[in-house]
């Protein structure tokens, strides 16, 4: 694994060295600032002025020689496009391909510009992370709202890129006006690429995107997963360590329909709870507890599942799914031998047979990266997809009849259709799954990140490039004092992965720490929406469970599309952070249009507020877990308690805590529980809207 530091030395140009933020010299000072701060107590806000200064300069540099580059390109630009009238009078194909080639050279000088900016710019992000994590995280907040938020911001340039848009606009027409012109005197037999968009646009797109924040809906997707990192544009063609060896299509294809059908399993059961509680003698808002049980036992499944991926994942996944026919069988059973208890065994095994950290975990380690964007979308259309497909199945699933002694109704149904369809995937999973190859070279295995001679976990995108073979002894040592006291980038013991949850608390900064608060909030709201709505909509509106079905297989189909707004479009106009913000604050105000004021309670407010708390939560879903993996230290990208499992936890636990309130309101009466179980989501939504307002400027 290779440092920061040593990777900016390692690929910055030549001819441009003296341009580039010096890394090196900002550490130093850091880590002066520390002794000096233990020794003799300097004053913080001196610190801060003084290191503001520094950084001002470094900024300043960059900016300057980047708006230079700029006026070059643009010149280049001006002198093709004063050449392209001539040139195109004329019927030389040969001199239009000439001009064209030329465009592209140009293009490709952008793209080493955008890579020098890509550089800065993260140099400049981990350096105020550095100074946060060494003065209690303070100097991004301070640094972030005087600099960034200025009408002349030099940051700002560093990371909006106006001008370079520009460029890119002028480079991308003149290409595509190009490209139809050579086609005009080409057959597309002589030349069949010349349909094709220009490949040097692409990557140019690519990286202004990744620079300015925006992202595109695979990516939007992906980061749902929490399996793609920030970082991970930053790999080259060689660091793809999930080599094609190590990736079967077949095994990628089972871990995406086991996240399916436990999507399926899990919200099959919502629109019945209440009623197959009712039959067996409870109350209907006993529907917390049989839809919380399962998330109860995914607690403590997700790490069991986690560990255990580090040494395979074939058993783990037959494991899963014996279990989840076991507990769906069970499920089903337990109307006819009458048992509260059965049924509630039934759902706490199918919670202890949650894969889906395994499945996570397979993508970011076993596929390879060209593909990993896809196969992290694919896992969370899967889910969205299990999450819609769940209720509407048990909505189709209308019929009563009896087979000897055994019942299949819609409370026994779902247990019923799931255990088939769970032995049906173990006989799949048995015949097609290929265990990937686990060697010393291969990523495969998570034991191996403690070895600096490996190259890591695929999931660690932070420091990917390959450890230069020379470099200079003296440099060598210095590198080595100063990334001493480093945890991100420093020895072998602070790089190594969590091994607890304890030390995976321990590296939660406040901006992680509100993230996860976030995330809590976000899936508690939704728990109470969707476990509740059978037992609200009944009391209320007199529902059937057809439509109670229909309206959350509705709310589960917006997911994808919402997405896609969103990843396409919307992320591009804001910044994550004020996306952040403003869903929380529609997430927000939809808990609060959910609440019953008045003597009457129509449907209208009931699905309008609905729709307005799932949508805003599913925004804020995507964009709180792509702040996440930036905010979070590169040690929870990896190991058995990582980043992934963290928000997992924190979600389950929201799930639980929200089941457990919707009983625990039904004692109250069903006349009281909509505003009984809103009230905490008010005042878990405002805590956390407080939190992102304190901790806004670090989220940059």
């Amino acid at each position: 694994m290779v440092n920061f530091g040593k990777r900016l030395m390692a690929e910055q140009v030549e001819e441009w060295k003296e341009y580039y933020i010096n890394y090196k010299l900002m550490k130093k000072k850091v880590k002066q600032y520390v002794q000096q701060n233990r020794t003799n107590g300097k004053d913080r806000q001196q610190v801060l002025k003084e290191f503001s200064r520094i950084l001002d300069d470094e900024i300043e540099k960059v900016v300057l020689f980047i708006l230079e580059q700029q006026g070059q390109l643009a010149s280049q630009i001006q002198e093709l496009e004063s050449q392209r009238a001539a040139i195109l009078e004329t019927s030389d194909i040969s001199l239009v391909s000439k001009l064209r080639e030329s465009y592209r050279e140009v293009g490709r000088d952008l793209l080493k510009l955008l890579r020098f900016v890509e550089m800065n710019a993260t140099g400049i992000r981990k350096i105020l992370k550095k100074f946060d994590k060494q003065f209690g995280h303070k100097f991004t907040d301070y640094y972030v709202s005087t600099r960034s938020n200025h009408p002349y911001s030099l940051l700002q340039q560093v990371f909006k890129q106006v001008g370079i848009g520009a460029v890119v606009g002028a480079l991308s027409r003149n290409l595509a006006f190009l490209q139809e012109r050579e086609g005009s005197y080409l057959s597309i037999y002589d030349h069949p690429t010349a349909i094709v968009k220009d490949p040097v646009i692409g990557q140019i797109n690519a990286s202004v995107n990744k620079l300015t924040h925006s992202t595109n809906f695979l990516e939007f997707l992906g980061h749902h997963a929490l399996i793609v990192p920030e970082d991970a544009n930053i790999q080259g063609p060689t660091e793809d360590y999930a080599g094609d060896e190590t990736y079967h299509f077949m095994s990628l294809l089972l871990n995406l329909a086991n996240t399916f059908l436990y999507m399926v399993n899990t919200y099959i059961i919502v629109p019945t709870a209440d009623d197959y509680s009712v039959s067996l003698g409870a109350a209907a808002t006993v529907c917390g507890v049989i839809i919380g049980s399962m998330a109860v036992a995914q607690v403590f499944s997700s790490v069991y599942f986690s560990a255990w991926s580090n040494k395979s994942y074939f058993r783990p996944l037959v494991f899963s799914s014996i279990v989840l026919f076991m507990g769906n069988l069970l499920y089903a059973l337990a109307y006819d031998l009458n048992s509260l208890t059965v049924l509630l065994l039934g759902r706490v095994l199918c919670g202890l047979g949650s894969a889906r950290a395994v499945n996570r975990r397979y993508i970011s380690d076993c596929v390879p990266l060209k593909i990993r964007l896809q196969a992290s979308a694919g896992f969370v259309s899967a889910s969205a997809l299990g999450m819609a497909c769940g209720p509407a199945l048990a909505g189709i699933l209308q019929v009563k009849f009896k087979i000897y002694s055994l019942t299949f109704n819609q409370n026994t149904l779902p247990g019923w259709i799931m255990a088939v369809s769970w032995l049906l995937y173990l006989i799949w999973l048995w015949i097609s799954f290929k265990e990937p190859a686990r060697d010393n070279t291969g990523d495969c295995d998570a034991s191996q990140n403690n070895s600096t001679s490996h190259h890591g976990d695929n999931s660690d995108m932070e420091n990917g490039l390959n450890q230069p073979l020379l470099l200079d002894t003296k440099e060598r040592d210095d590198e080595d004092i100063e990334e001493c006291d480093d945890s991100e980038e420093g020895s072998n013991d602070s790089r190594r992965p969590a091994n607890s949850i304890g030390e995976a608390y321990r590296l939660l900064t406040p901006s992680v720490k509100v993230q996860l608060l976030i995330y809590f909030m976000l899936k508690y709201a939704m728990e109470i929406l969707l476990s509740e709505s059978s037992v609200i909509t009944n009391y209320y509106f007199k529902w059937s469970t057809s439509t109670v079905s229909v309206f959350l297989a509705i709310l589960g189909l917006t997911v994808l599309p919402v997405n896609a707004i969103v990843g396409s479009y919307i992320t591009r106009l804001f910044e994550d952070r004020q996306i952040l913000l403003g869903s929380e604050i529609l997430v927000l105000i939809g808990i609060l249009l959910s609440f019953k004021v008045t003597s009457y309670y129509s449907e209208p407010q009931y699905i309008t507020s609905a729709l307005i708390t799932f949508v805003a939560a599913e925004v804020l879903e995507g964009v709180n877990l792509s702040l996440l993996s930036r905010v979070m230290s590169s040690r929870l990208a990896q190991g058995t308690f990582n980043g992934g499992l963290l928000s997992t936890e924190a979600g389950t636990l929201a799930r639980v805590v929200a089941d457990a309130t919707i009983t625990l309101a039904g004692n109250l009466g069903q006349s009281l529980l909509l505003n009984v179980t809103l009230l905490p989501s008010l005042f878990i939504c405002i805590a956390s809207l407080i939190a992102t307002v304190c901790t806004f400027n670090s989220l940059y």
